[in-house]
C-alpha cells in the first residue's frame, strides 16, 4: 500500500477489547500523539451469555469501567477527540445504557468538563416486535425457525443491533461521547471513518480486526490497544505497546474470530468479502491491509432476547481416589444412573420436569468429548453436580435428596464406602435463575435509524443555564 493511497486516511485509536477489562494510560496518550482523530471501543457483546441483557445489568465492575472510561475522557477532552462506546454496559439494553451514561456524567463532573453526551437506545419492546413479525419482516437466522408469539412474550428485553450509521447522525449532531446500546462490534469503530471518506470496505474490515483491541496482535494483552489509520483502499494497523507487534499471521487470522466464515462477515446493510484482500507487513510493528469488497444488502438489524427460564442448585466435590480415577466414564455414568434414581425414588413426579448434568473438570469437562483410549488418569478432578428444574425450591429439593450418592457412591472395587472432598457447607449453592437467549432474527428496516432513539445529555447547556 503506497503512502499517497494512506494521505487521506482518517485515524482511529481502539484502546481496549471491551470498555473495563483495562485502558492503559500510556498507551493512549501515544495513540492521541500518533494523530488519533476518534477513540472508539466495544463494551460488550452475547460473549458471557443471557443474564446481563434479561437482568439488565452490567458484567464488568462500575469501579472498572469508571476508570477505563476516566482515562478516555481525560486525555481526549483537551484535543477535542469524539469518543465511541458500543453495547454499553455489557448488554446494550436501555438500563445497561443508563448505568454507562451516569458513569460519564459523573466522571466529566468530576474532570470539570460539559460535554454533549449522546445515548444510542436500541432496546424494543415485544409488542414492537410482534408487530414487525405480522407484518413480515422479521426472519429467523440458523437454526432458529419461525419466531414463535410465546418466544417474544417470554423475553424480559429485547434489543436491535445497530450499525453504524447512528453514530454517524450523533457525531454530525455535535456529540463529543456516544454511548451506544446493542451495536456490531467493528460498527462503532467503522462509523467515523466511514463518516470523514475512508473506504466502505476498508472501514468495516478495520472495524473487524480491531474491535479486540490488541489481540490482532502477537502480544495478546488484554489491556493493550491498537491503531488503524483507514484510507479509501485499505487500512493499516499497529498496536499500541511499543513492545507489541502486528504480524500478518495475528492480523489476518482475526477475520476467524467469532465468525463462521473467515473470509465474509454479514452486518447491517451489507456482506464484507475479504477473500482477496492483501496483507503486507511494512515493519516489525505495522501490517497494511486493503483488497476488500464491500457489497451492500437490504438492511437488516439482528434480534437479541433474554429471559429468565429454569433454575438450578449445584454441588461440587473434589475426588483423588484411585479406583475412581482409574475408571471415570463409568463413574459418571453410575452416578448419572443412581442420582436421577434417587430422585425418581424420593421426590417422585413432584420433581416435574428437571435435569441432571455431571460435568468432570481435570478429564472432559469443557468439550464433554470421549477421552481417547489409554489417556493416563489425572491426579484429581473436581465433579460439579448441576441441578435443574422448574423452581428454585425444587431444584434445591433435588440437590438434597442427591447429596448422600453424590458424595460417597461407590465403585465396586471398593471395600469401604468412599467418601469425597466437598468445598463448603451447605453442600448445596442455589445458583438462581437459568436465562437463555430466546431469539436468534433479523428485522428488515427501510431506515437505519428506524429503530433507534438518539437522547441528549448536554452538560455544556446545563452548564449555561446555571
Amino acid at each position: 500500500m503506497t503512502d499517497k493511497a494512506m494521505s487521506d486516511a482518517v485515524t482511529i485509536l481502539v484502546p481496549t477489547g471491551a470498555l473495563g477489562v483495562g485502558v492503559v494510560e500510556s498507551e493512549v496518550a501515544h495513540g492521541i500523539a500518533g494523530g488519533a482523530q476518534a477513540i472508539a471501543a466495544d463494551a460488550g457483546s452475547t460473549d458471557s451469555g443471557a443474564a446481563y441483557l434479561a437482568l439488565g445489568v452490567a458484567k464488568y465492575s462500575r469501579g472498572a469501567v469508571r476508570r477505563d472510561l476516566e482515562i478516555l475522557m481525560r486525555l481526549a477532552w483537551p484535543k477535542h477527540i469524539p469518543i465511541l462506546i458500543g453495547t454499553s454496559g455489557q448488554a446494550g439494553a436501555d438500563a445497561n445504557l443508563a448505568w454507562l451514561r451516569d458513569i460519564a456524567v459523573e466522571v466529566a463532573t468530576e474532570l470539570g468538563i460539559h460535554p454533549r453526551i449522546a445515548c444510542l437506545r436500541s432496546e424494543i419492546s415485544a409488542d414492537q416486535l410482534g408487530q414487525f413479525v405480522r407484518e413480515g419482516r422479521v426472519a429467523a437466522l440458523p437454526p432458529h425457525g419461525v419466531l414463535e408469539a410465546a418466544d417474544v412474550d417470554a423475553c424480559d428485553r429485547i434489543v436491535t443491533v445497530l450499525g453504524p450509521e447512528p453514530y454517524i447522525a450523533a457525531l454530525r449532531d455535535g456529540a463529543d461521547i456516544v454511548l451506544g446500546g446493542r451495536t456490531s462490534d467493528p460498527a462503532v469503530i467503522a462509523a467515523f471513518p466511514i463518516m470523514k471518506g475512508a473506504g466502505v470496505a476498508a472501514s468495516w474490515h478495520a472495524g473487524k480486526i480491531a474491535e479486540c483491541g490488541g489481540l490482532c496482535s502477537d502480544t495478546h494483552d488484554p489491556g493493550s490497544g491498537v491503531l488503524a489509520r483507514v484510507g479509501k483502499d485499505g487500512f493499516v494497523i499497529e498496536p499500541l505497546d511499543p513492545d507489541a507487534h502486528c504480524s500478518v499471521r495475528s492480523v489476518s487470522a482475526h477475520m476467524a474470530y467469532e465468525n463462521s466464515n473467515p473470509f465474509r462477515l454479514t452486518e447491517p446493510g451489507g456482506v464484507l468479502d475479504v477473500a482477496n484482500s492483501r496483507y503486507e507487513q511494512l515493519d516489525g510493528r505495522r501490517v497494511a491491509v486493503d483488497g476488500a469488497v464491500w457489497t451492500p444488502r437490504p438492511y437488516t438489524l439482528k434480534l437479541e432476547g433474554a429471559a429468565a427460564r429454569r433454575f438450578q442448585t449445584i454441588m461440587l466435590v473434589g475426588i483423588q481416589d484411585p479406583i475412581v480415577l482409574g475408571d471415570l466414564d463409568r463413574f459418571r455414568d453410575r452416578m448419572q444412573a443412581a442420582l436421577i434414581h434417587r430422585v425418581h425414588e424420593t421426590i417422585g413426579t413432584a420433581a416435574g420436569d428437571f435435569d441432571i448434568s455431571l460435568r468432570l473438570y481435570g478429564w472432559n469437562a469443557v468439550s464433554n468429548d470421549s477421552v481417547p483410549a489409554g489417556t493416563l488418569p489425572p491426579r484429581e478432578i473436581g465433579l460439579l453436580f448441576v441441578a435443574t428444574a422448574q423452581t428454585q425450591d425444587l431444584a434445591t429439593q433435588i440437590a438434597k435428596a442427591c447429596n448422600p450418592v453424590f458424595f460417597h457412591l461407590p465403585m465396586p472395587g471398593h471395600k469401604e464406602m468412599p467418601s469425597y472432598a466437598f468445598p463448603f457447607s451447605p453442600a448445596y449453592i442455589p445458583r438462581g435463575p437459568v436465562f437463555e437467549f430466546l431469539l436468534n432474527h433479523v428485522v428488515a428496516v427501510d431506515d437505519p435509524m428506524e429503530l433507534v432513539r438518539i437522547e441528549w445529555v448536554d452538560l455544556a447547556a446545563q452548564e449555561g443555564q446555571q
